[in-house]
Formats: C-alpha cells, structure tokens, sequence
C-alpha cells in the first residue's frame, strides 16, 4: 500500500504540469516527424534490411514513443539533489528501503509520461504513417512486458548513477553518458543489427539492447518473447546491484550544505 502512495503522488505531482508536457509531445513528434523523412529518403534506394521503408516508419514511432518510458528517467531518481541538500539523511532514516521509496515515486512518473507522453505520440504516428500494429494479443502482452523490463532497467541505472553522488560532487557527466548510451546502443538512431560488428558485441555485453531494441522487436514481429529472458536476467543482476550499493551508502553519508 505504502508503494503504490508513493507511485500515485510521483503521478499526481506531473498532472499540475501537463500543459507544458504538451508542448514537449509537439517538439518530440515534430523530431520523430523529420527522422522517418530522413529514412522515407534514404529507403527510396535501398532496401532497409527486413524493415522496409514501413517498417523503419513503425520502429522509429515505438522507440521515439517508448523513449518516454524507458529513457527520460528522474536524474539519478533524485539522490544527487538529496545530497546536495542533506536531504538524503533523512531518506536513508525512513522505515522504508531507499531503493524500493524511490523506484515507487519514480514508477508513478513512468506511468504518467505513458499516458500523456507515449501514447498520443504514438497515436499520431499512427494517424499519420498508418504505421503497422501488433497482429495478435499475446505479442501485444509481450511487448507490455518488455516495456516494462526496460522501465524497471532503466530505473535501476538512474538509482547506481545517483548513488554515486555520495562519493563524488558531480554526477551529471554519468546521467548523459547514460542518455547517449541508450540513444547508440540501444537501437534508438539505428537497428543494432546496422551498427559495426564490434559495436554490436559492445551493445549484447550491455543491458541497453533490452531498452529500446528487444521490444520494439517484439511488437513489430520479428522476435519472439524469447529475448526476454536476456530482459529478466538483467533486472535480476542490476536489483542486486542496487541492493548492494544501498548497503554503502549507509556508512558513506556525505551532506553537502547540511
């Protein structure tokens, strides 16, 4: 009960500001808009793989509508600002574990950006592109929780990039190290398939295929859920992870301008 509060006020605190989020999914679909362009060129000439110029069309709608669910995460979910603040002593003397509080505020703000960001950038998409949909109700279930996987992986990057901020005064450099990772390796500018063979080892070593690029997959149809397990195998070792750091950060506290 006490997560699904916390998930429900990191919803409601985004609701005072869906006017300007209406703005941002106007900028977003405008970027989305020009990018297919680009590709609606370039496939005039070439083939795109297994694609095709429709189907570059429906992966560049998903990632750029999934990218708000499973990329623009809460910067290090808040801790860095909590230390600068001394705020962080008192999280870490809640009756609550620091990694659950905060991956429930930060669910709540996931699901608000896929209801008034993912899915009317989509929905335009399909308006305009009459881009292709999933053919069955199993590989929209298997999409549902691929998306899910990469929220929760996402997540628990942010939280390990927050943590650092206990050691170090600047963790900005890793938050948009993190952001131009995912936008590479995970398939967002291009099919992992398309980059460099030594590229693409880099990406599979990674947890960021399992971002962008195992569920848009799976919703258009060329995987199958199989690749998921990659997905749990993931969330499994970065929540030990995140359990293991949450332990240091107990016995390294260090509040700067508290």
């Amino acid at each position: 009960m006490l997560y699904y509060v916390l998930a429900a006020k990191g919803y409601a605190r985004n609701l005072q500001y869906r006017g300007a989020h209406m703005v941002h999914n106007v900028a977003s679909a405008m970027f989305g808009y020009m990018y297919a362009c680009i590709w609606i060129g370039i496939g005039e000439n070439r083939s795109l793989g297994d694609y095709g110029v429709h189907g570059m069309i429906s992966y560049i709608a998903f990632t750029q509508a999934s990218l708000w669910v499973t990329g623009f995460i809460t910067n290090g979910l808040g801790i860095p600002q909590s230390v600068r603040t001394g705020h962080i002593s008192l999280d870490l003397m809640r009756p609550v574990h620091l990694f659950t509080h905060l991956m429930s505020r930060e669910w709540g703000q996931v699901a608000y950006q896929f209801v008034y960001k993912s899915i009317p950038i989509y929905a335009l998409y399909v308006l305009i592109f009459s881009i292709q949909l999933p053919g069955s109700v199993s590989q929209i279930a298997l999409t549902v929780l691929g998306l899910t996987c990469s929220a929760y992986l996402s997540i628990c990057i942010n939280y390990l990039i927050g943590a650092t901020a206990l050691w170090t005064t600047e963790s900005n450099w890793l938050f948009w190290s993190n952001h131009a990772l995912t936008m590479l390796l995970a398939g967002f500018f291009i099919p992992v398939e398309w980059l460099p063979g030594w590229l693409q080892t880099l990406s599979w070593l990674s947890p960021y295929p399992y971002l962008l690029y195992v569920p848009t997959r799976i919703y258009l149809g060329f995987d199958s859920g199989s690749l998921l397990v990659g997905s749990f195998m993931w969330c499994g070792f970065l929540t030990a992870a995140c359990l293991s750091i949450s332990l240091l950060l107990r016995r390294k506290v260090e509040v700067q301008g508290g």
